[in-house]
Protein backbone atom coordinates (compact mmCIF):
# COMPACT_ATOMS: atom_id res chain seq x y z
CA UNK A 1 0.00 0.00 0.00
CA UNK A 2 1.79 3.68 -0.92
CA UNK A 3 0.67 5.97 2.38
CA UNK A 4 0.03 9.72 1.47
CA UNK A 5 2.22 11.22 4.24
CA UNK A 6 2.29 14.69 5.01
CA UNK A 7 4.90 15.68 7.65
CA UNK A 8 3.89 19.12 9.24
CA UNK A 9 7.36 20.84 10.43
CA UNK A 10 11.14 21.20 8.77
CA UNK A 11 13.16 21.40 12.26
CA UNK A 12 15.14 18.51 13.92
CA UNK A 13 11.91 16.23 14.65
CA UNK A 14 10.38 16.79 11.19
CA UNK A 15 13.46 15.79 9.19
CA UNK A 16 13.82 12.91 11.37
CA UNK A 17 10.59 11.87 11.29
CA UNK A 18 11.12 11.98 7.04
CA UNK A 19 14.26 10.23 6.63
CA UNK A 20 13.06 7.21 8.96
CA UNK A 21 9.76 6.89 6.52
CA UNK A 22 12.18 7.46 3.37
CA UNK A 23 14.18 4.45 5.29
CA UNK A 24 10.87 2.75 5.78
CA UNK A 25 9.73 2.70 2.05
CA UNK A 26 7.74 5.80 1.81
CA UNK A 27 7.72 8.99 -0.03
CA UNK A 28 6.04 11.76 2.81
CA UNK A 29 6.00 15.30 1.96
CA UNK A 30 7.08 17.51 4.39
CA UNK A 31 6.30 21.31 4.46
CA UNK A 32 7.24 23.84 6.48
CA UNK A 33 5.83 27.52 7.33
CA UNK A 34 9.11 29.50 7.46
CA UNK A 35 11.13 30.28 4.90
CA UNK A 36 14.44 28.70 3.60
CA UNK A 37 16.34 31.06 4.70
CA UNK A 38 15.55 30.62 8.66
CA UNK A 39 18.57 29.07 10.15
CA UNK A 40 19.11 27.92 13.35
CA UNK A 41 22.07 29.95 15.18
CA UNK A 42 23.16 28.07 18.47
CA UNK A 43 24.55 25.18 19.44
CA UNK A 44 23.51 21.95 20.66
CA UNK A 45 24.32 19.35 22.91
CA UNK A 46 23.84 15.39 21.42
CA UNK A 47 24.16 12.72 24.02
CA UNK A 48 24.69 9.69 23.52
CA UNK A 49 21.37 7.75 22.64
CA UNK A 50 20.77 10.93 20.07
CA UNK A 51 23.84 9.31 18.83
CA UNK A 52 22.87 6.21 18.47
CA UNK A 53 19.47 6.92 16.94
CA UNK A 54 21.30 9.14 14.34
CA UNK A 55 23.20 5.73 13.27
CA UNK A 56 19.84 4.13 13.16
CA UNK A 57 18.90 6.54 10.53
CA UNK A 58 21.91 6.77 8.65
CA UNK A 59 23.17 9.57 9.53
CA UNK A 60 26.01 9.18 12.12
CA UNK A 61 28.91 9.56 8.90
CA UNK A 62 27.91 12.64 7.87
CA UNK A 63 27.99 14.12 11.68
CA UNK A 64 31.34 12.59 12.46
CA UNK A 65 33.46 15.58 11.26
CA UNK A 66 31.41 17.81 12.95
CA UNK A 67 31.72 19.89 16.13
CA UNK A 68 33.33 18.04 19.34
CA UNK A 69 33.01 15.08 21.36
CA UNK A 70 32.37 15.44 24.72
CA UNK A 71 34.11 12.91 27.02
CA UNK A 72 33.20 14.58 30.54
CA UNK A 73 30.99 16.55 32.53
CA UNK A 74 32.48 18.92 34.75
CA UNK A 75 30.00 20.11 37.70
CA UNK A 76 31.14 23.05 40.06
CA UNK A 77 29.69 25.70 42.09
CA UNK A 78 28.91 29.01 41.42
CA UNK A 79 32.59 30.01 42.26
CA UNK A 80 34.06 27.10 39.90
CA UNK A 81 34.82 25.03 42.79
CA UNK A 82 34.37 21.35 42.40
CA UNK A 83 31.17 19.31 42.72
CA UNK A 84 31.50 16.30 40.96
CA UNK A 85 32.61 14.93 37.39
CA UNK A 86 30.73 12.46 35.13
CA UNK A 87 32.33 9.85 33.05
CA UNK A 88 30.01 10.99 29.64
CA UNK A 89 32.02 8.24 28.02
CA UNK A 90 31.71 5.36 29.85
CA UNK A 91 28.31 6.15 30.78
CA UNK A 92 27.30 6.03 27.03
CA UNK A 93 29.86 3.60 26.34
CA UNK A 94 28.01 0.87 23.67
CA UNK A 95 25.27 3.03 23.19
CA UNK A 96 26.82 6.34 21.32
CA UNK A 97 29.39 9.05 21.53
CA UNK A 98 28.29 12.92 23.04
CA UNK A 99 29.10 15.86 20.72
CA UNK A 100 28.44 19.39 20.84
CA UNK A 101 27.85 21.18 17.34
CA UNK A 102 26.68 23.97 15.31
CA UNK A 103 22.75 23.78 14.47
CA UNK A 104 23.09 24.72 11.76
CA UNK A 105 24.99 22.21 11.02
CA UNK A 106 22.80 19.38 12.34
CA UNK A 107 20.19 21.06 10.23
CA UNK A 108 22.51 20.40 7.38
CA UNK A 109 22.64 16.56 7.81
CA UNK A 110 19.34 15.94 8.34
CA UNK A 111 18.20 18.06 5.38
CA UNK A 112 20.64 16.23 3.42
CA UNK A 113 18.91 12.83 4.56
CA UNK A 114 15.32 13.59 3.11
CA UNK A 115 16.68 14.67 -0.09
CA UNK A 116 16.04 18.38 0.36
CA UNK A 117 12.64 17.86 -0.46
CA UNK A 118 10.84 20.22 1.94
CA UNK A 119 7.96 23.19 0.84
CA UNK A 120 9.05 26.01 2.38
CA UNK A 121 7.18 29.22 2.95
CA UNK A 122 4.04 26.46 3.66
CA UNK A 123 1.56 26.89 6.46
CA UNK A 124 -1.15 24.84 7.23
CA UNK A 125 -4.54 26.87 7.52
CA UNK A 126 -6.86 24.56 8.57
CA UNK A 127 -7.01 20.64 9.34
CA UNK A 128 -10.22 18.07 9.06
CA UNK A 129 -9.72 14.84 10.31
CA UNK A 130 -11.76 11.41 9.90
CA UNK A 131 -11.42 7.93 10.52
CA UNK A 132 -8.92 7.02 8.10
CA UNK A 133 -8.02 10.15 6.61
CA UNK A 134 -7.17 13.56 7.13
CA UNK A 135 -8.02 16.73 5.00
CA UNK A 136 -4.86 19.40 4.61
CA UNK A 137 -5.54 22.98 3.51
CA UNK A 138 -2.59 25.13 3.19
CA UNK A 139 -1.92 28.68 3.48
CA UNK A 140 -1.98 29.27 -0.56
CA UNK A 141 -5.57 28.11 -0.26
CA UNK A 142 -4.59 24.24 -1.58
CA UNK A 143 -6.47 21.38 -0.61
CA UNK A 144 -4.97 17.67 0.07
CA UNK A 145 -5.79 14.59 1.18
CA UNK A 146 -3.35 12.47 3.72
CA UNK A 147 -3.18 8.61 4.76
CA UNK A 148 -0.81 9.87 7.78
CA UNK A 149 -1.01 13.62 9.16
CA UNK A 150 2.48 13.67 11.09
CA UNK A 151 2.41 17.34 13.68
CA UNK A 152 6.29 17.99 13.95
CA UNK A 153 5.90 21.75 14.66
CA UNK A 154 6.88 21.65 17.73
CA UNK A 155 6.17 23.08 21.53
CA UNK A 156 3.88 25.66 19.67
CA UNK A 157 2.34 23.08 17.54
CA UNK A 158 -0.53 24.35 15.37
CA UNK A 159 -1.41 20.56 14.45
CA UNK A 160 -1.66 20.13 18.40
CA UNK A 161 -4.28 22.75 18.43
CA UNK A 162 -6.21 22.11 15.07
CA UNK A 163 -6.71 18.37 15.66
CA UNK A 164 -7.96 18.69 18.79
CA UNK A 165 -5.00 17.27 20.62
CA UNK A 166 -4.08 19.65 23.15
CA UNK A 167 -3.38 23.75 23.74
CA UNK A 168 -0.56 25.45 24.76
CA UNK A 169 2.36 24.64 26.38
CA UNK A 170 2.32 25.07 29.86
CA UNK A 171 5.12 27.67 31.10
CA UNK A 172 7.80 25.77 33.34
CA UNK A 173 9.35 29.35 34.80
CA UNK A 174 12.40 29.43 33.34
CA UNK A 175 14.40 31.34 31.05
CA UNK A 176 17.27 30.12 28.80
CA UNK A 177 20.11 32.05 27.07
CA UNK A 178 21.70 30.36 24.34
CA UNK A 179 24.87 31.91 22.98
CA UNK A 180 28.02 30.75 20.63
CA UNK A 181 31.19 32.27 21.81
CA UNK A 182 34.25 32.55 19.64
CA UNK A 183 37.77 33.94 21.47
CA UNK A 184 36.74 32.43 24.62
CA UNK A 185 38.95 30.27 27.41
CA UNK A 186 40.00 27.03 26.10
CA UNK A 187 37.69 24.59 27.47
CA UNK A 188 37.96 20.44 26.53
CA UNK A 189 34.92 19.75 29.28
CA UNK A 190 31.54 20.29 29.36
CA UNK A 191 30.92 22.68 32.63
CA UNK A 192 28.59 23.71 34.34
CA UNK A 193 28.58 26.08 37.52
CA UNK A 194 25.66 25.98 39.61
CA UNK A 195 24.19 29.00 41.17
CA UNK A 196 20.83 29.92 43.17
CA UNK A 197 18.07 29.43 41.20
CA UNK A 198 20.31 29.94 38.17
CA UNK A 199 22.84 27.66 36.17
CA UNK A 200 25.75 28.60 33.20
CA UNK A 201 26.67 25.55 31.07
CA UNK A 202 29.38 25.66 28.45
CA UNK A 203 31.27 23.52 25.92
CA UNK A 204 33.68 23.62 23.14
CA UNK A 205 31.51 22.88 19.58
CA UNK A 206 34.33 22.41 16.89
CA UNK A 207 35.88 25.98 15.26
CA UNK A 208 37.40 26.80 18.61
CA UNK A 209 34.06 28.08 19.09
CA UNK A 210 31.86 27.23 22.77
CA UNK A 211 28.16 26.77 23.17
CA UNK A 212 26.71 28.38 26.25
CA UNK A 213 23.78 27.35 27.54
CA UNK A 214 22.50 29.57 31.01
CA UNK A 215 19.00 29.79 32.55
CA UNK A 216 17.17 30.83 35.67
CA UNK A 217 14.21 30.49 37.45
CA UNK A 218 12.15 33.69 37.20
CA UNK A 219 8.30 33.31 36.10
CA UNK A 220 7.34 36.59 36.56
CA UNK A 221 9.83 38.38 34.96
CA UNK A 222 9.71 40.26 31.85
CA UNK A 223 12.04 39.15 28.97
CA UNK A 224 15.21 41.69 29.27
CA UNK A 225 15.68 44.43 26.84
CA UNK A 226 19.11 43.76 26.41
CA UNK A 227 20.12 39.77 26.98
CA UNK A 228 24.34 40.05 26.78
CA UNK A 229 23.89 42.75 29.25
CA UNK A 230 21.64 40.78 31.63
CA UNK A 231 23.52 38.06 31.53
CA UNK A 232 26.25 39.61 32.42
CA UNK A 233 25.09 41.14 35.36
CA UNK A 234 22.80 37.50 35.85
CA UNK A 235 26.09 35.78 36.44
CA UNK A 236 28.45 38.25 37.18
CA UNK A 237 29.74 36.41 40.52
CA UNK A 238 30.11 33.17 39.00
CA UNK A 239 34.02 32.24 38.94
CA UNK A 240 35.33 28.79 36.38
CA UNK A 241 35.61 30.08 32.82
CA UNK A 242 32.63 32.07 33.42
CA UNK A 243 33.97 35.91 33.40
CA UNK A 244 35.86 35.13 30.05
CA UNK A 245 33.18 34.03 28.32
CA UNK A 246 30.82 36.78 29.16
CA UNK A 247 33.39 38.90 28.08
CA UNK A 248 33.20 37.84 24.59
CA UNK A 249 29.46 37.02 24.53
CA UNK A 250 28.20 39.26 21.44
CA UNK A 251 24.68 38.08 20.99
CA UNK A 252 22.29 35.88 23.30
CA UNK A 253 18.90 34.24 21.78
CA UNK A 254 16.70 33.92 25.01
CA UNK A 255 13.71 31.65 25.29
CA UNK A 256 11.33 30.79 27.85
CA UNK A 257 10.75 27.21 28.29
CA UNK A 258 7.44 24.87 28.45
CA UNK A 259 5.88 21.28 28.99
CA UNK A 260 3.77 19.91 26.26
CA UNK A 261 2.02 16.78 28.71
CA UNK A 262 -1.46 15.69 27.04
CA UNK A 263 -3.55 12.62 27.11
CA UNK A 264 -2.93 11.28 23.44
CA UNK A 265 -0.12 11.65 20.96
CA UNK A 266 -2.89 11.09 17.74
CA UNK A 267 -6.28 11.27 16.93
CA UNK A 268 -7.32 8.98 13.98
CA UNK A 269 -4.81 9.38 11.64
CA UNK A 270 -3.08 12.18 12.96
CA UNK A 271 -0.13 12.23 15.34
CA UNK A 272 2.41 14.39 17.14
CA UNK A 273 6.13 13.83 17.64
CA UNK A 274 8.67 15.35 19.54
CA UNK A 275 8.26 18.33 20.78
CA UNK A 276 4.56 18.61 19.69
CA UNK A 277 3.42 15.63 21.50
CA UNK A 278 5.84 16.05 24.79
CA UNK A 279 8.25 19.02 25.18
CA UNK A 280 10.07 19.45 28.51
CA UNK A 281 12.29 21.91 30.03
CA UNK A 282 16.03 20.95 28.28
CA UNK A 283 17.89 20.84 31.05
CA UNK A 284 19.12 17.05 30.59
CA UNK A 285 19.80 17.94 27.11
CA UNK A 286 17.26 15.37 25.28
CA UNK A 287 15.25 17.26 23.36
CA UNK A 288 16.47 16.03 19.90
CA UNK A 289 17.28 13.08 21.35
CA UNK A 290 14.00 11.87 21.92
CA UNK A 291 12.88 13.08 18.87
CA UNK A 292 15.61 11.02 16.52
CA UNK A 293 14.27 8.07 18.76
CA UNK A 294 10.37 9.20 18.49
CA UNK A 295 11.29 8.87 14.52
CA UNK A 296 12.98 5.50 14.20
CA UNK A 297 10.42 3.75 16.31
CA UNK A 298 7.59 5.48 13.91
CA UNK A 299 9.37 4.60 10.87
CA UNK A 300 9.33 0.86 12.03
CA UNK A 301 5.79 0.71 13.30
CA UNK A 302 4.24 2.04 10.01
CA UNK A 303 6.46 -0.40 8.19
CA UNK A 304 5.34 -3.09 10.41
CA UNK A 305 0.95 -1.74 9.91
CA UNK A 306 1.30 -0.57 6.67
CA UNK A 307 -2.17 -1.06 5.91
CA UNK A 308 -3.73 0.06 9.51
CA UNK A 309 -2.02 3.03 9.97
CA UNK A 310 -4.03 3.40 13.55
CA UNK A 311 -2.72 -0.19 14.91
CA UNK A 312 0.74 1.96 13.62
CA UNK A 313 0.30 4.96 16.12
CA UNK A 314 -1.16 3.11 18.87
CA UNK A 315 1.71 0.85 18.64
CA UNK A 316 4.65 3.94 18.40
CA UNK A 317 2.83 5.64 21.13
CA UNK A 318 2.76 2.49 23.80
CA UNK A 319 6.29 2.47 22.83
CA UNK A 320 7.33 5.91 23.38
CA UNK A 321 5.59 7.42 26.30
CA UNK A 322 7.06 5.74 29.07
CA UNK A 323 10.74 6.95 27.90
CA UNK A 324 9.15 10.17 27.56
CA UNK A 325 7.81 10.37 30.55
CA UNK A 326 10.97 8.94 32.21
CA UNK A 327 12.73 12.06 30.49
CA UNK A 328 9.88 14.78 32.01
CA UNK A 329 10.39 13.21 35.22
CA UNK A 330 14.28 13.40 35.14
CA UNK A 331 14.15 16.94 33.88
CA UNK A 332 11.52 17.53 36.84
CA UNK A 333 13.73 16.08 39.21
CA UNK A 334 17.26 17.75 38.04
CA UNK A 335 15.36 21.20 37.91
CA UNK A 336 14.21 21.03 41.54
CA UNK A 337 17.80 19.89 42.46
CA UNK A 338 18.85 23.11 40.89
CA UNK A 339 16.19 25.43 42.86
CA UNK A 340 18.09 24.10 46.08
CA UNK A 341 19.52 26.97 48.22
CA UNK A 342 23.09 26.27 47.33
CA UNK A 343 24.16 26.19 51.13
CA UNK A 344 22.24 22.94 50.71
CA UNK A 345 22.72 21.66 47.69
CA UNK A 346 26.54 22.05 46.98
CA UNK A 347 27.52 19.79 49.96
CA UNK A 348 24.50 17.51 48.98
CA UNK A 349 26.31 17.36 45.62
CA UNK A 350 29.67 16.33 46.30
CA UNK A 351 28.88 13.43 48.28
CA UNK A 352 26.07 12.12 46.27
CA UNK A 353 25.98 13.83 42.73
CA UNK A 354 28.00 11.26 40.48
CA UNK A 355 25.50 8.90 41.15
CA UNK A 356 22.33 10.98 41.09
CA UNK A 357 22.81 12.36 37.48
CA UNK A 358 23.74 9.27 36.71
CA UNK A 359 20.45 7.69 37.62
CA UNK A 360 18.64 10.20 35.79
CA UNK A 361 20.08 8.88 32.70
CA UNK A 362 19.69 5.43 33.32
CA UNK A 363 16.72 4.50 31.61
CA UNK A 364 17.69 5.62 28.51
CA UNK A 365 20.72 3.45 28.25
CA UNK A 366 18.89 0.67 26.60
CA UNK A 367 18.00 0.25 23.24
CA UNK A 368 14.56 1.32 22.14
Amino acid sequence: MTLRILVVGAGIAGLATARALRLAGFRPEVVEELPATMSPKAGIYLPGNASRALRQLGLDAPLRPLGDLIFRQVFLDSRGRSLFEMDVAALWAGVGESRALSRADLQQVLLTGVGGEVRYDTAVKALEVFDRTAKVEFGDGSVSEYDLVIGADGRRSTIRVQSGLGGPAVPTGQIVYRAVVGGGPPLSDWTSLLGRRASFAAMPMGGRKIYCYADETAPDSPDPEDPVAHLRELFAGFGGPVPAILAAVEKVQVARTDEVVIDAWSRGPVLLVGDAAHATAPTLAQGAAMSFEDAVVLGEEVRAHPDAVPDALRAYEERRRPRCSEVRDRTRERDRTRDVPPALRDPMLRRRGLRIFTEQYGALVPPL
